[in-house]
């Protein structure tokens, strides 16, 4: 079972992202989970949303305490929270950034592996708004391969429609320009 923890800001599509992934699982004929964490906050405030996929059922319904992959939508976020709490030894944290690796380690204090991409411009450049979900679902993708691109992109045409190409686009082309380091 691989096991994820997603850190966004609300309306930055962190739940949605987690929904995809697990449809994704689901349609390859696996089990999967997804499930956010909020309470009564507004747009803008820090979210945490979950998925797990597995090849055989998921009996937990907790939160998603000790993670194998830890995906940051907002390149804020690891200044404000601890983005690697509880990460396996061997997990990798998927950061939406514009900064190079020894920067990130640096002003964050991360030891892990590390996927790194400026989700922030392709999506501004794609799809005209900073909303990063369907972006970092690219790195995620390259980073970890928990679910087939053809399955992912399946689930953004049943959730986005006519909208899905774009979305698609930014997803692609983050595959392309993620960067994947130790």
């Amino acid at each position: 079972m691989k096991e994820v923890r997603l850190h966004g800001r609300g309306g930055q599509g962190a739940v949605t992202s987690a929904e995809l992934v697990a449809i994704a699982g689901i349609d390859e004929g696996r089990f999967a989970q997804a499930f956010p964490s909020f309470g009564p906050e507004r747009r803008g405030a820090p979210v945490t949303a979950f998925i797990r996929v597995s090849d055989s059922p998921i009996r937990t319904r907790e939160k998603v305490y000790c993670p194998d992959i830890v995906m940051v939508l907002d390149s804020s976020l690891p200044s404000l929270v601890k983005v690697s709490e509880g990460l396996h030894k061997d997990g990798i944290v998927i950061l939406n950034t514009h900064m190079k690796e020894s920067e990130v380690r640096r002003a964050f204090g991360l030891d892990s592996k590390l996927a790194m991409v400026d989700a922030n411009t392709i999506a501004r450049e794609i799809l005209g708004l900073p909303i990063t979900n369907t972006t970092m679902l690219g790195a995620l993708l390259k980073a970890t391969g928990i679910v087939g691109k053809k399955s992912l992109e399946h689930a953004l045409d049943r959730r986005f429609g006519r909208l899905s190409e774009k979305n698609k686009d930014a997803m692609r082309r983050a595959i392309e320009e993620t960067i994947i380091t130790k």
